[in-house]
């Protein structure tokens, strides 16, 4: 995953070290930032269960970094595939 990270370093705008970014932020920023592909590529490379337990207690936190309408989406999304 941190190759694809690499490959498209406006994933993860706000750092340089690309290394050392957690499961959680690249997670975080392929699902604000990336595109589909972005997507079900991270879904093939962490399975779709990881990514969602991920998402789903990311976005339990009182504040949390997620745009309200892609929020709204992934908590559907997961919904119905996870």
């Amino acid at each position: 995953m941190k190759k694809i990270i690499k490959e498209k370093p406006y994933l993860v705008w706000y750092t340089k070290n690309i290394d050392n970014l957690s499961e959680s932020s690249i997670v975080e920023s392929v699902l604000n930032w990336g595109d589909f592909e972005d997507v079900q590529k991270m879904i093939e490379i962490f399975g779709i269960q990881k990514i969602a337990s991920i998402f789903r207690e990311q976005a339990s936190n009182k504040r949390s970094n997620y745009r309200p309408e892609i929020k709204n989406y992934f908590q559907l999304y997961f919904n119905k595939y996870a």
